[in-house]
């Protein structure tokens, strides 16, 4: 008889999902921090061009070790279980590899390029062997629907607070730590926050037994053919299509936000945190009420819903300071609250929990690890393309594309800020054609 799984090891679950923290950090602080806004009192580190490559280079290392390390773990076998080993292990290189964007080899040329390059593949490498085992520890110690809805759930719960807190509390962080230093701040700021994620990782590393709750069974197929069984449930293929294109413009819509509101609505960083905590505040608020509504009408139906409001939405915030007051940008930040909370916390973990488990029951091989992989190779893949176009976007707008690329910036153009919310809809369209096709 398969042993039920106790609330508090749910609960010690759901807090290793700090590496959320450094997550956003990178998201919102490292292209913030190699390309600030003109009132920044920081200094470009070098041309858009180069921050876009030297980044879209560490992602193609990352992508590559994103299976690799699902279908390692898929294989390992340890007194510990698959997939707490890969967590212990990485916890701590991921929080110091966070650290060490922030303090560049500086001059703008091939020195600071290589540099970026090489922090940023660490980084990925070491968020990879954190996350991916984190992710497939869902169907591997959740033997029912509710315990996987419920793990789900618990990372969902936490998975928003922690990246509340890397939103809310920079702005206050960087003002007190910094004293006046804007750098000296943001480096205090990603010290502090990167322990944290650390900390909360080894929570569950210690407190989550793994082997007592996990029938423990090791694929036994090869890397080709774990692809193979894979890619041929359409399920699967259209969700990480939608979950790609969604995470495009998401990443592009947080990510400008800092932009948002310093150039376009001309507030000081301390109004990052209000609208931080506005855009999250309201997802908190929304989180029980679309995990109730999940339980009675299924995922697809409302991401399809999330998608149409946040396209909508991001249509909105392009308007803003153009026929719609720039007073009223909190609220549509309020407004995207409510569909974020279901599209990227809620039902992403609980869609591809269901979706593994089915293909590891059909398939009869123990295949999650590898699931949660590709995910990540999409996730990833989603990064690499909003962080390769941003830079350039913030920075051309709609004039010279060509120029923007090949020059070292002035600043960001405040027509790049409004062209980012026009990408963000385009990208929630295309999530929604393809979660159009998935069958759940």
């Amino acid at each position: 008889m398969e042993k039920r799984l106790p609330r508090s090891v749910q609960l010690f679950y759901g807090i290793g999902v700090s590496y959320a923290i450094v997550d956003q950090i990178f998201a919102q602080w490292v292209l913030y921090y190699y390309l600030p806004p003109e009132n920044s009192g920081i200094k470009p580190l070098m041309a858009p061009i180069l921050i876009s490559l030297a980044l879209v280079l560490s992602r193609f290392v990352d992508m590559v070790s994103d299976p690799l390390v699902g279908y390692l773990s898929d294989k390992s076998n340890s007194r510990w279980g698959r997939r707490i080993p890969f967590i212990a292990v990485g916890s701590i290189p991921l929080g110091i590899s966070t650290v060490a964007f922030f303090y560049p080899v500086k001059g703008g040329g091939v020195d600071t390029f290589l540099y970026l390059s090489l922090v940023g593949s660490i980084f990925f490498i070491f968020y990879t062997i954190v996350g991916a085992p984190y992710n497939a520890l869902i169907p591997e110690i959740g033997n029912t629907p509710e315990e996987r809805l419920n793990l789900s759930t618990w990372q969902s719960v936490f998975r928003l607070v922690y990246t509340a807190i890397a939103m809310i509390l920079p702005g206050i962080l960087i003002k007190t730590l910094g004293r006046g230093d804007t750098e000296t701040g943001i480096r205090m700021m990603v010290i502090l926050l990167s322990t944290v994620s650390a900390l909360g990782a080894y929570v569950t590393v210690f407190l989550v037994p793994e082997k007592k709750y996990s029938h423990g069974k090791i694929s036994k197929t090869t890397l080709g053919e774990s692809f193979k069984i894979l890619f041929h449930d359409k399920s699967f293929i259209y969700y990480l299509l939608g979950l790609l294109f969604f995470f495009v413009g998401f990443n592009i819509l947080r990510a400008s936000m800092n932009y948002y509101v310093e150039d376009i609505m001309g507030m000081g960083k301390g109004a990052i945190t209000g609208a931080a905590a506005i855009l999250f505040g309201t997802s908190a608020l929304f989180f029980y009420p679309t995990n109730r509504m999940a339980k009675r009408v299924g995922y697809r139906k409302l991401m399809l819903l999330a998608l149409a409001a946040l396209a909508l939405l991001s249509l909105v915030l392009y308007n803003l300071g153009k026929a719609i007051p720039v007073s009223w940008g909190f609220y549509i930040f309020a407004f995207m609250g409510i569909p974020v909370s279901g599209a990227a916390f809620i039902f992403p973990p609980a869609m591809l929990s269901e979706i593994s488990t089915h293909i590891s029951e059909k398939s009869g091989h123990k295949i999650e690890g590898m699931c949660f992989g590709i995910q990540g190779f999409f996730l990833k893949m989603a990064f690499l393309i909003s962080i390769a176009l941003l830079p350039i976007i913030l920075v051309a707008g709609g004039g010279n594309i060509i120029q923007a690329i090949i020059t070292s910036p002035e600043g960001v153009s405040r027509s790049g800020v409004y062209t980012t919310a026009l990408f963000s809809a385009g990208s929630f369209v295309i999530s929604f054609i393809f979660y159009f096709l998935y069958k759940e």
